[in-house]
């Protein structure tokens, strides 16, 4: 048991408001968090005079202030998640003999953030810095898997928002739909020659503590079987989401 309770307890209120797309009014917070409302009130009071939270007097309600904004900046700038990643990903490329890359949502696209080249594997079109759609790509159904409907489909509201690589691939939400409810009961996402032709990719999500999807990591090959390759995958998908202290 944590032996800073007060600390546990601020800590547990800035998740909450984090993952709330609005203010919230004092009783909800004592509510999620199961506080005491006197106890509330003055961890809120305490962060409000540290900037990490405001209070909308009129509307009675709490919501994140700049400090929370500036720490989850410096997060970004520090790019932790690339760091923390970019050893797993060499074990497993060590282990598969597979080239693996991690990459990020970013809109509709997925942005590629670390890639581990296997030897003698030839250079692929996930360097780091590379985008591709999203819903082509193992790691970006991985991610989108794990979105909410409603996201998904603000995401993908017209036939233009479906880009073509190959001439395969989902082209309208319903197929895109089909595809995202077919991973989540695999627990993996794929993807043949959608984005190379000639060469497959085997993808999981590493999630938040909200149990919300942050990124996809993959490897892709040119002979393997996807099932015996997502267990390595998968593993060190789950590895990554424990060291954010995300959530499977």
């Amino acid at each position: 048991m944590t032996q800073v309770p007060a600390a546990t307890r601020t800590l547990r209120v800035l998740r909450f408001l984090a993952s709330q797309p609005d203010p919230v009014p004092l009783d909800r917070i004592v509510r999620a968090c199961d506080l005491p409302r006197s106890t509330a009130y003055h961890l809120l009071n305490a962060m409000i005079e540290q900037g990490f939270v405001v209070h909308l007097t009129d509307e009675h309600r709490y919501g994140l202030g700049v400090a929370a904004f500036e720490v989850g900046s410096g997060y970004s700038r520090q790019a932790p998640l690339q760091r923390i990643a970019r050893r797993p990903l060499a074990s497993l490329v060590d282990r598969l003999g597979q080239t693996a890359h991690l990459a990020v949502l970013h809109g509709r696209d997925v942005l590629y953030v670390v890639e581990e080249r296997a030897p003698g594997r030839p250079p692929l079109v996930t360097d780091v810095g590379v985008r591709l759609p999203a819903q082509l790509t193992a790691s970006g159904r991985a991610i989108l898997a794990g979105l909410p409907a409603p996201q998904v489909r603000a995401l993908y509201s017209s036939a233009a928002d479906f880009v073509d690589r190959q001439g395969v691939g989902p082209r309208t939400l319903g197929a895109l739909r089909t595809l995202l409810a077919e991973t989540r009961q695999r627990g993996y996402a794929v993807e043949d020659g959608e984005v190379t032709p000639g060469l497959a990719s085997v993808a999981a999500a590493v999630l938040d503590h909200n149990g919300h999807p942050v990124a996809g990591v993959a490897v892709t090959y040119e002979d393997g079987d996807p099932a015996v390759l997502s267990q390595d995958v998968r593993r060190t998908a789950a590895a990554l989401t424990r060291r954010i202290g995300g959530t499977a």
